[in-house]
């Protein structure tokens, strides 16, 4: 690995720590989420392009999912709490993020699970599969 190589995990390694802190998740939770991102190209490449630019790439997908999809499944499901007080993912976008990386990531060992929540699971009053 070059010394830029080094510099560029270093970077971020940090940021993903940063981004676990402000979710709320401890130093464990961040350490163990980033062991795993080292391990798929597909999810470090997601979190690269977000470091760097702000916007997501969504250029790996699993099962026709990606980032972004995940994300609007969160805020979408998390709707459905909105009335209530205790905190909500929907005021941390860094815990939306994170959380997501987290889900990609074990969509990576066994999506069905998720995928199926994805399809059901709106936010919404009615049954979305009749729909």
């Amino acid at each position: 690995m070059t010394e830029e190589q080094r510099k560029a995990f270093d970077a971020l390694h940090n940021f993903i720590r940063s981004l676990s802190e402000k979710a709320g998740k401890d130093e464990a939770y961040a350490e163990d989420l980033w062991n795993r991102i080292l391990q798929s190209e597909g999810v470090l490449k997601e979190l690269a392009y977000y470091h760097d630019t702000g916007s997501f790439w969504d250029g790996y997908a699993i099962e026709g999912f990606h980032l972004t999809d995940i994300l609007v499944w969160q805020v979408d499901h998390f709707k459905a709490y909105m009335d209530r007080r205790e905190e909500m993912n929907r005021y941390k976008t860094e815990k939306l993020f994170v959380e997501s990386l987290d889900i990609m990531l074990q969509m990576e060992k066994d999506p069905q699970p998720f995928i199926k929540k994805m399809r059901e699971e709106s936010g919404t009053d009615f049954d979305t599969r009749v729909l």
